[in-house]
């Protein structure tokens, strides 16, 4: 097997892992690497991933900052779904697969690779993610699993492969890393070690990077406004922003008072149950205030109907299929409802809490000449009698016949 790959087309952090992966392709198969590095916003700095590459004799590097078609291309969409995992999770690190994926693949065709590979372990969601979107844009690719084939299972034995190639460890390394995360401009995750325990209380000062905890924001709201057009935000406070620069707007003032972490328990697509903490505090902000957008300018029919679609859209991001035909599908019909989500809302941030103040729009459903308390001239409230009648009919014929 090993001889039928020439050049193969690796996912490239220029962490430890990958470090050790990139060097244990070259020797397992025998092949040429490439490296892809994608920039999605993690906040990190990726020179030093293209100079680790360089040190271990890689020629094509290719290094991506992918920002704005993440947030334009893939979060946005998803947010139009208001997509929440069983109820609560942003789907922060899913939505980033497919991208990855995708320029994968458009790289392995540009260099003329015949293979990609990624460092997701045997257990996780994301390899399958990675491959689901490998295989919908190129049937024939062949896929190389690490994780899945070596022996390497342990730290200790990664640092042992590393010295014996001369693969630089950092000292942070060496010692057992208290939980794993992982990064992008929507969310940040953190899993495993210390957070195994369901029951032990995540210490938020140590894991939260990207906000303060609610106890630790300001004493005092901070009110914001965000502009809608057709679903999607186009400004904060009035300031029209691009997808990516609005998300991180969006994660500068959610962070400052503590919105948007979560800890979770969550079934994962290969069967078992995994603990995670999720920050995603310009998403949290963002959830919100696209729902209350959607009260004011979305038929009865048409919200309940998208409420109802979300759970499957969720589902289907999460397991991986983004690039599926019915993900498609419904993406369509979520897209036509959204064609009037447009106006301002208005909301306070406030230790943890988005708290909604205003929505308009020139689409408002909202008539105050019909909900109005006062007299008014447009609804006949004994209309009201026949409807409920109607509505009766069947529960007063079935009260009927079980007596």
């Amino acid at each position: 097997m090993a001889g039928d790959i020439n050049k193969v087309v690796l996912a490239y952090s220029g962490g430890l892992d990958t470090s050790i992966i990139l060097r244990w392709l070259q020797e397992t198969y025998n092949c040429e690497v490439v490296t892809f590095t994608a920039d999605l916003g993690q906040g990190e700095e990726l020179e030093p991933a293209r100079e680790k590459a360089e040190m271990m004799g890689i020629k094509e590097i290719y290094i991506e900052d992918l920002r704005e078609e993440f947030v334009r291309d893939y979060v946005f969409p998803m947010f139009r779904a208001n997509a929440l995992y069983e109820g609560t999770y942003l789907l922060g690190t899913s939505i980033a697969r497919p991208l990855i994926a995708k320029r994968q693949i458009e790289i392995a065709r540009e260099v003329g690779a015949d293979a990609v590979s990624h460092g997701a372990t045997g257990k996780g969601n994301d390899q399958v993610r990675f491959e689901l979107g490998y295989y919908a844009c190129n049937p024939d690719i062949k896929i190389i699993a690490p994780w899945r084939e070596w022996d390497l299972h342990s730290r200790t034995h990664l640092i042992e492969y590393a010295e014996q190639h001369q693969i630089p460890v950092p000292k942070d390394k060496r010692g057992e890393s208290p939980f794993s995360q992982d990064a992008n401009l929507l969310h940040i995750s953190s899993e495993g070690k210390i957070l195994e325990d369901p029951w032990q209380e995540p210490d938020y000062d140590l894991i939260l990077t990207r906000m303060v905890t609610p106890m630790a924001a300001p004493d005092h709201p901070t009110e914001i406004t965000i502009d809608f057009e057709a679903g999607d935000p186009i400004a904060v406070n009035g300031e029209k922003l691009s997808p990516a620069s609005l998300l991180a707007k969006l994660n500068d003032l959610g962070g400052a008072n503590g919105v948007g972490a979560i800890d979770i328990v969550e079934n994962r697509f290969v069967g078992m149950k995994s603990r995670g903490v999720y920050e995603t505090p310009g998403g949290t902000v963002l959830f919100h205030a696209r729902r209350a957008m959607e009260s004011l300018t979305l038929d009865r029919g048409a919200a309940h109907q998208k409420d109802d679609l979300m759970p499957r859209y969720a589902e289907l991001i999460y397991n991986g299929f983004w690039f599926a035909p019915e993900r498609e599908m419904l993406q369509v019909a979520i897209d036509k409802a959204n064609e009037r989500v447009t106006g301002t809302v208005r909301l306070k941030l406030y230790k943890g809490n988005v708290i909604i103040t205003g929505r308009k729009s020139p689409h408002s459903l909202y008539d105050e000449d019909v909900v109005t308390f006062e007299e008014d001239t447009v609804y006949d409230q004994r209309d009201a009698e026949g409807f409920i009648r109607l509505n009766a009919l069947r529960l007063r014929l079935g009260n009927k016949i079980s007596i």
